[in-house]
């Protein structure tokens, strides 16, 4: 079973929490691209229109718990991914599925596991494992699947991939991989690769905040099971 990981950041005060933005409204649909032939139609994505609409999902849910506005903004992203997955799991179905459509399934499911949809969470695993297991060394898939394994609870799981996508460039995995160590006692470990994450990027105004709600040990990590 796959669970949430809730981490309250409970140091830092509530103005610095940034309150949810309305979810737009997307026609998930307009991702299909039909393309007639003499060999007959063939199907691929409009990625650019697909990245629009998984920004904006991933503003408001890309963890637990997710953040809308209504219970009707909530519903409709919700819809929307139902209806994106549903269209990219055929899509990804064949051998020759490239790395950037099968990172995008991925993480749309990682989404869906956030919205409650069943089955997201062992779909998305799949296919970080799979993406993986084809390009080992691809830096956003490594960091996208450290902090989805890190948001189920699975957090020394996630350690390796966070890592290696900090290694490889990826300088917002310091900032995952400082919170899942908090998230499995690693107090000290934490501190020192969230100060090497200040080191990298000194501009996030919450980095100080959060070193020292770790230092003190004001913050509270909670396992909701669902």
């Amino acid at each position: 079973m796959f669970r949430a990981l809730v981490v309250l950041l409970v140091a830092l005060t509530a103005s610095s929490i940034a309150s949810a933005a309305a979810y737009g409204n997307h026609d998930p649909r307009r991702i299909l691209v039909v393309a007639e032939s003499a060999a007959g139609k063939r199907y691929g994505v409009d990625t650019t229109y697909l990245d629009t609409v998984m920004a904006d999902l991933t503003a408001h849910a890309k963890s637990y718990p997710p953040a809308f506005d209504t219970p009707q903004d909530r519903q409709r992203a919700t819809q929307d991914v139902r209806v994106l997955t549903g269209m990219l799991d055929r899509l990804v179905n064949g051998p020759d599925t490239s790395p950037e459509l099968l990172v995008r399934a991925a993480h749309l499911h990682g989404i869906g596991h956030n919205l409650e949809i069943p089955g997201s969470a062992e779909k998305a695993n799949g296919y970080f494992l799979r993406l993986l297991a084809a390009v080992p060394d691809e830096p956003r898939g490594n960091f996208m699947y450290g902090t989805f394994l890190a948001g189920v609870g699975k957090g020394r799981e996630a350690i390796p991939y966070l890592d290696k996508a900090l290694a490889l460039g990826v300088v917002d995995a310091a900032y995952a991989l400082g919170l899942t160590q908090l998230s499995i006692g690693e107090k000290d470990k934490a501190v020192l690769i969230l100060q090497e994450y200040k080191r990298r990027k000194p501009g996030d105004p919450n980095i100080d905040r959060l070193i020292k709600a770790a230092r003190s040990g004001s913050i509270e990590v909670q396992k909701h099971t669902r």
